[in-house]
């Protein structure tokens, strides 16, 4: 059977300094469609991470001093890799996660674009040179590697999360470990084998699983010797890592949780506005940091554009994620589907009205169908709180000044989405919101070749573009005398 093949072909053991090995521990790794357990992996303790960070910090200074292109080879490699191994990766993503099997093949090519485009700024890493204002000396700038870095991805997008910190922190000169989230290890178990055949020296990337991560990772940001620290999660979680991180003063880059307004003003294409409201909500089942969470229509335009987007809503076909056909697969687990039916309950006991879906489905996985709902007060709980599921919370407004400070109203600052025809009020709104980033006009700003991330409590830092290399680059200044 295809799946089972799948599954065996992935290494389930830690992977320490080039060399997979088994540790003392395993922990299951579940199919969120059936409840069933595709198989276990290692779970390791704390001084097993520490003999990650051990082969990370010894093969720092040798994969440092390789050169840019030797690091671009090996990262066009397993971009090669990648997309050679589409179909079998995207099914194991399938299979842990749970996203329908076109999202995951469209997430390995999304995933492979970011070592492509790594290996491109691997070899454009620059410094400077200029005269000191008053002569006498030269100002040598250059950039060096941060040093052994560590990495945390989340479980929505286990294997392109994994690429867009990998990739920048291999072009940088970087070793890392790298912790994938308990219920997602697969992916980045299987790209650990990814990268050996692409070529990457032993201990320059190690994969450390657990489903103990506070008892794994802190000890390894108190060591001191990691320097970096990238880490893709909640934002209660990432507070609690800045907070170990100070203690050492390393390097962070966090991007945490989103809570994002979609805009449709009056003069907005409905159509695309609502071909963009099912970009941005149901994208990855809608757990996405960046899935829109308050949708705010004008109150002219309300009631058509909620009858369009609840008639393509209702519409999505529910399933597993491996059937042919379905939009809307399982959420990650039994806890998920009890959040999202919390919120509804709350809303609708606020006011709200549901239009469509609105119940758990009653059968066997973690289920929730494609949901609509209107009128949908500020006070409502899930106005403040990420939704993380295929819910569409719809509210109105009046005026331009209402929907800004409505948008803002929000400690949380990571993107948002603005549909108008008129390009003034477009840029005009872009500029006013408190985001990182600005959908206008389309529902995913998502983009290797563009700085993600946020402001406020949704993070710190950049991934991708041109500024994602420089989170794993320190700046050297060499005073030269003449």
């Amino acid at each position: 059977m295809l799946e089972e093949v799948a599954i065996r072909s992935v290494q389930t053991g830690l992977f320490i300094g080039g060399k997979w090995r088994d540790s003392a521990r395993t922990m299951p790794v579940h199919d969120p469609s059936t409840g069933q357990i595709l198989c276990t992996v290692a779970d390791a303790d704390a001084a097993e991470a520490r003999e990650a960070l051990d082969a990370a910090v010894a093969a720092q200074p040798s994969w440092a001093a390789t050169t840019p292109r030797e690091r671009s080879t090996i990262l066009m490699n397993a971009h090669r890799l990648l997309l050679d191994n589409t179909d079998r990766l995207a099914l194991v993503m399938t299979l842990e996660m749970g996203k329908p099997l076109t999202e995951a093949r469209g997430e390995i090519a999304y995933a492979a674009e970011f070592f492509r485009w790594f290996a491109e700024e691997a070899v454009r890493i620059d410094g400077g040179y200029m005269t000191a204002p008053g002569g006498g000396s030269r100002f040598v700038v250059t950039r060096q590697p941060v040093g052994p870095s560590l990495l945390i991805t989340p479980w929505n997008f286990p294997m392109a999360m994994g690429t867009r910190k990998i990739g920048p922190a291999i072009a940088a000169g970087c070793t890392s470990v790298i912790k994938p989230a308990a219920q997602t290890p697969l992916s980045i178990l299987a790209l650990a084998d990814i990268l050996t055949e692409a070529g990457l020296p032993d201990g320059v990337v190690n994969v450390v699983t657990t489903s103990r991560p506070d008892e794994v990772i802190s000890p390894l940001i108190l060591d001191g010797r990691a320097r970096k620290l990238s880490f893709t999660g909640s934002t209660a979680v990432g507070k609690h890592l800045l907070e170990l991180c100070a203690r050492t003063v390393m390097r962070t880059s966090m991007e945490l949780g989103g809570n994002a307004p979609f805009l449709v003003f009056d003069d907005a294409n409905l159509d695309d506005a609502v071909d963009g409201a099912m970009a941005a909500k149901m994208r990855n089942i809608g757990q996405a940091c960046t899935a829109a969470n308050r949708i705010l229509v004008h109150s002219s335009v309300a009631e058509e554009f909620t009858r369009k987007l609840t008639q393509r809503m209702e519409a999505l076909p529910v399933g597993r994620g491996t059937e042919d056909g379905v939009v809307v697969g399982p959420l990650i687990d039994e806890a998920a589907v009890a959040k999202v039916s919390t919120l509804v309950a709350d809303a609708v006991g606020r006011g709200a009205s549901v239009l469509t879906g609105g119940e758990p489905l009653d059968r066997p996985g973690n289920f929730y169908p494609a949901t609509v709902l209107t009128g949908v007060p500020d006070d409502a709980e899930m106005c403040h709180n990420e939704i993380f599921g295929p819910v569409a919370a719809i509210s109105t407004f009046d005026t331009e000044a209402e929907a800004i400070e409505r948008a803002n109203d929000t400690p949380y600052g990571l993107v948002a989405y603005v549909y108008t025809e008129n390009l003034k009020r477009g840029l005009r709104v872009s500029e006013a919101l408190e985001t990182g980033m600005v959908g206008l006009n389309q529902g995913v700003v998502s983009n290797p070749a563009a700085p993600f991330g946020g402001v406020k409590e949704s993070g710190l830092g950049r991934e991708g573009g041109l500024t994602g290399i420089d989170e794993f680059l320190e700046t050297k200044y060499i005073g030269v005398a003449m």
